[in-house]
């Protein structure tokens, strides 16, 4: 039988980029110091030249590393700080900065997925996936806003973070998602983000559902493969929605 996208290992030149942004970022490589030769890193990471070179291309394109003549450096402070604002998404998950609230509650769990979100997800109908949600409520316990996002196989295979939440352990320490877009990119991701608006439910009578805003979002890689599935619902009084978001 074959292996299921989502128990494969990550691909080697992720994980070697991941263990030396981990370098960079903790500054166990110091900004500016030249980082070792790839003939160092092929005898560390015990891969082949092709996969350190893959590795450290990612870490230029996030403006972690720069390569002169002399060698591959760790950026600057600065020219990180530079690269981050043209590369990062500026947007929160799930709904961007205008709409994301701290005292939002939250929660990630492994669920089966129902016959639709399933079919789109390249799943069979019942079969597990990772499910965040997210609501806000208002008075009286009203829900102004919602989000149930459910992540495909593809998603768990590039991205470390999330691919770590498979474990029930991890899971239940309630972890912080609002920079999802960002580990996408570091993991190499360049996304497209496809939305549908609607409006649904209708008067608040004879125990009718209020009308809400609702959205769609579909986000996918540069290759077209489906990362993610949210269902935003809005209340009528809290629609109002800014999303910035730069692939």
């Amino acid at each position: 039988m074959a292996e299921s996208p989502a128990s494969m290992p990550l691909p080697l030149y992720l994980r070697v980029a991941a263990a030396l942004r981990d370098d960079l970022t903790h500054r166990r490589i110091a900004p500016g110091t030249r980082l070792p030769s790839e003939r160092s890193l092929v005898e560390r990471f015990r891969v082949n030249r092709q996969t350190v070179r893959s590795a450290l291309h990612l870490l230029r394109e996030e403006g972690l590393v720069v390569t002169e003549k002399r060698g591959t450096f760790a950026a600057l402070a600065a020219a990180r700080g530079a690269a981050g604002k043209v590369l990062a998404p500026a947007a929160d998950f799930p709904c961007g900065p205008a709409t994301a609230y701290p005292e939002a509650s939250t929660g990630v769990c492994w669920e089966p997925a129902p016959v639709e979100p399933a079919r789109r997800l390249g799943l069979v109908a019942g079969e597990h996936s990772l499910v965040h949600r997210y609501r806000v409520t208002g008075a009286r316990g009203a829900v102004l806003q919602e989000a149930v996002t459910r992540f495909s196989r593809h998603a768990l295979v590039e991205v470390p973070e999330l691919a770590r939440l498979r474990r029930p352990a991890d899971r239940s320490a309630d972890p912080d998602l609002r920079p999802l877009y960002r580990w996408m990119h570091r993991a190499g991701l360049r996304l497209t983000r496809r939305e549908s608006v609607g409006v649904a439910g209708g008067p608040a009578a004879a125990g009718r559902t209020p009308a809400y805003l609702s959205v769609q979002r579909e986000v996918r890689d540069q290759h077209g493969h489906l990362l993610e599935l949210t269902d935003l619902r809005f209340a009528p009084e809290h629609t109002g929605l800014t999303y910035e978001f730069t692939g």
